[in-house]
């Protein structure tokens, strides 16, 4: 049945600098079926860390799926992609782009950097929880996601 990859709880990665935003997605993802754990860091290199567990991260779960945005102070959305997307280690784990542009531009070289997909960022917390209703429905229902 599909969701029953996650008997425990689905982590997930959010890697965003708006503590409103973070907030609203806390808030959202609350309101799931699933289980999940909202992991959050602030910025690229916390997130990259997270995700190699290192430093105070080492032993940080490994995320089922990342939601990065891409503007973020220091290392940006798009290198934290890049570096992920480059690493044999790393590159299965699922990224979804979760950021308030909608420029061609950005959706394009996004794709170029083999995200998995792109979504323009929620603007209040009804629209969260449809974007986070839309995540737990295809990500961690229907997809099977890989093992670490």
């Amino acid at each position: 049945m599909p969701g029953d990859d996650f008997a425990r709880p689905a982590h997930i990665l959010l890697v965003e600098d708006n503590p409103g935003d973070v907030r609203l997605m806390r808030e959202a993802f609350a309101e799931l079926e699933v289980r999940t754990h909202l992991h959050v860091a602030s910025n690229g290199e916390s997130a990259l860390a997270f995700i190699r567990r290192q430093g105070d991260y080492r032993h940080a779960p490994w995320p089922d799926l990342i939601l990065l945005d891409l503007s973020l102070p220091g290392r940006d959305g798009r290198a934290v992609l890049a570096e992920i997307k480059s690493d044999p280690q790393l590159r299965r784990i699922p990224v979804v782009v979760l950021t308030s542009s909608q420029e061609q531009d950005d959706i394009a070289r996004a794709y170029d950097l083999n995200v998995n997909s792109y979504i323009a960022k929620p603007r209040d917390l009804e629209e969260f929880i449809y974007v986070a209703r839309g995540i737990e429905a295809f990500w961690l229902r229907v997809v099977k996601l890989p093992k670490e």
